[in-house]
């Protein structure tokens, strides 16, 4: 039978790259600003594979988006099966020096815009007895963050967040998935102003993250590391043991451009 996924942040990376994993298996509802891409993706899509592409721009960080896409789901009657929550933001820089403006975007989509659609869409798979989440995070979420304080901040809000809710759904059919990528190449780099950061010196392609990250929304994961190289693997095993300190000046070595 086949299934749909709504995927945010839909139109690069690591929710583009999702999204062509999932057309073979089953129809889409992409979301993202760009209309244009959304278009182009869609166009190649339905020619590639036999799906049903659906594309709906928004502007995630307004703060009625969230209401706004449910209620257009439900007014096309799509049955949701997946909910894909990638859409993110960064950005570098001195947390007292940056624009509140600035990260308050970072806060609206990478955490309001995130609980909004959970808040919005667990009710209707309950009601279907059947769902899956899958929300992006990032092995940021379990360290501090200088030079990215914000970002650092939103996505260990994701990780706990969404192990949280994964409990409380246990035995409802519905799971919850939170994904921790290591460095991925993707636009997310060039949109923070990081491109030349060492952080992304060995990244992975957003393609070997996605693969995984679906995977384990598939087998109903709470939480998996995807594309985290051996050295990410054993800073993350070893970082119970440091102090923080020592934690904070090596991310912050990471971040610096």
């Amino acid at each position: 039978m086949k299934t749909t996924a709504l995927i945010t942040g839909a139109s690069t990376g690591i929710g583009k790259a999702i999204a062509y994993h999932h057309a073979p298996l089953g129809d889409l509802v992409l979301v993202a600003r760009s209309m244009d891409k959304l278009s182009a993706i869609k166009k190649d899509l339905e020619h590639k594979f036999a799906t049903k592409v659906i594309v709906i721009s928004k502007d995630l960080t307004k703060s009625n988006a969230p209401e706004e896409v449910h209620e257009e789901i439900h007014r096309l009657g799509i049955k949701i099966d997946y909910l894909i929550n990638n859409a993110g933001l960064g950005g570098q820089g001195l947390f007292h020096q940056r624009k509140q403006s600035a990260d308050q975007q970072i806060i609206d989509l990478n955490v309001v815009a995130l609980v909004k659609l959970c808040k919005l869409f667990i009710p209707d798979f309950i009601n279907q007895k059947q769902g899956k989440i899958l929300n992006v995070s990032s092995i940021a979420s379990l360290s501090p963050g200088p030079l990215q304080s914000i970002y650092f901040a939103s996505k260990a809000f994701i990780t706990s967040f969404s192990q949280s809710i994964a409990n409380e759904l246990k035995d409802s059919g519905v799971t919850v998935t939170v994904v921790l990528p290591g460095p991925t190449h993707t636009e997310f780099s060039n949109a923070a102003g990081m491109k030349s950061a060492k952080l992304f010196d060995n990244a992975v392609s957003a393609e070997l993250v996605a693969k995984s990250s679906y995977e384990a929304m598939m087998k109903g994961k709470v939480k998996a590391l995807s594309g985290v190289s051996r050295l990410h693997k054993m800073i993350i095993a070893l970082m119970p043991f440091l102090p923080n300190k020592v934690i904070g000046a090596y991310v912050m070595h990471l971040n610096k451009i």
